[in-house]
């Protein structure tokens, strides 16, 4: 029996790895259903941010990628109606997914040209409706939503949430009445066989974030919360930046730190290296304002990294599975107190933590319920 046809839209895909979770969670999906499913992506000859192609890619042509998923990238010039609709009509599509909101090739597009179809098209929110997310250009993306469901362009489309919270966006900004699927987004499909060893002493902490420099993602606040600590602190900050106004707002957060706290900006790291990376460190420090998975958090945790995150992602409940605190952004206090719990730990009080982490982390990507949900939900069966 012919394994069932997808077609993916994108806006960034592998190679490319700047664009962090929507790249991470669709590289996931395609990793544990390959078998399972036809797997064609639709996405562009370029990483995020920046403007030389792929080296060794050839654009406007499907190309074959060794885990077996069919990959057109597109060129800048080879992007349009025309050929959007010629790739539309290349077969008989089980469904059609679409990432995100508000590209106009990767999600715009295909939902206008799908309009009135009897296609199955599957949204992916990917967190774009969050409350968070919304607070940044309010106005443009409420007119925006209004002017899709005016047009009837999410007239049939069934939406992909990833959590609970998610889905009530859905339910508020869309329709009352869309067909909104609860599914999660999937880790890697690899688990190490144990958590790497840390050094520690007391009065020291070395701590990463691996995300974008950015409002969302709370990097200033991560900064500040750094200022009145004592002991040996680094903190490392991995990610592309894209809003220099918000860096320069950072940089000079990190010249008013004292000495002791050194804050060092390590650019951006292919996602193949992250796990490798976090054994390097104490905890991954990332307050952000709200993750829809949080892909980042979920492989530090698998390799028994503990996490020091908001309240604000679906990692919760940490501190009871010793795995790491998720604390309110309203409580500056208890963000410091946990800091220098952090520094004054020693290395068997730490080990305990690391355990807790790495179980947590392998309980949840080792689960097989969210990949049938996953399987179900691009097939419609």
């Amino acid at each position: 029996m012919p394994k069932p046809t997808v077609l993916v839209f994108i806006d960034w895909y592998l190679p490319g790895y700047k664009a962090g979770g929507p790249i991470r969670s669709v590289a996931n999906l395609v990793d544990h259903l390959r078998d399972r499913i036809d797997f064609h992506i639709v996405t562009t000859d370029t990483d995020y941010t920046e403007r030389t192609p792929y080296a060794d890619v050839t654009p406007d042509r499907w190309t074959t990628l060794p885990g077996g998923e069919k990959v057109w990238y597109a060129s800048r010039a080879g992007i349009s109606v025309k050929v959007w609709k010629e790739l539309l009509a290349r077969e008989d599509w089980h469904t059609v997914y679409i990432n995100g909101m508000y590209s106009r090739w990767f999600s715009i597009e295909p939902l206008r040209l799908l309009r009135g179809s009897k296609q199955r098209r599957v949204v992916a929110v990917r967190g774009m409706l969050a409350s968070c997310m919304m607070k940044h250009g309010a106005l443009k993306k409420r007119v925006f939503l209004a002017a899709m469901r005016l047009l009837g362009a999410y007239r049939g489309v069934e939406f992909q949430a990833t959590n609970a919270e998610e889905v009530q966006d859905v339910r508020k900004l869309i329709s009352a009445d869309a067909p909104v699927h609860l599914v999660p987004n999937l880790g890697r499909r690899s688990v190490a066989a144990a958590p790497p060893s840390r050094a520690k002493k007391p009065g020291e902490l070395k701590l990463l974030s691996v995300a974008r420099v950015a409002v969302e993602k709370n990097t200033l606040f991560a900064i500040q919360c750094l200022r009145d600590l004592t002991g040996d602190i680094a903190f490392d900050l991995f990610g592309p930046i894209y809003d220099q106004g918000y860096w320069a707002q950072c940089q000079q957060a990190i010249a008013a730190l004292p000495a002791n706290v050194r804050v060092n900006y390590k650019g951006v790291i292919p996602s193949e290296q992250v796990p490798e990376l976090f054994g390097n460190y104490h905890a991954l420090f990332m307050p952000s304002q709200g993750e829809n998975f949080g892909h980042t958090m979920a492989e530090a945790l698998a390799t028994g990294l503990p996490l020091l995150i908001s309240d604000r992602t679906p990692w919760r409940g940490l501190e009871a599975a010793r795995a790491g605190w998720d604390l309110s952004l309203e409580d500056g206090t208890a963000w410091r107190t946990k800091l220098m719990e952090l520094v004054a730990m020693d290395q068997a009080t730490l080990a305990t933590w690391c355990e807790g982490a790495f179980a947590l982390g392998k309980r949840s990507l080792t689960d097989p319920e969210p990949v049938e949900k996953s399987f179900a939900l691009l097939t419609g069966q």
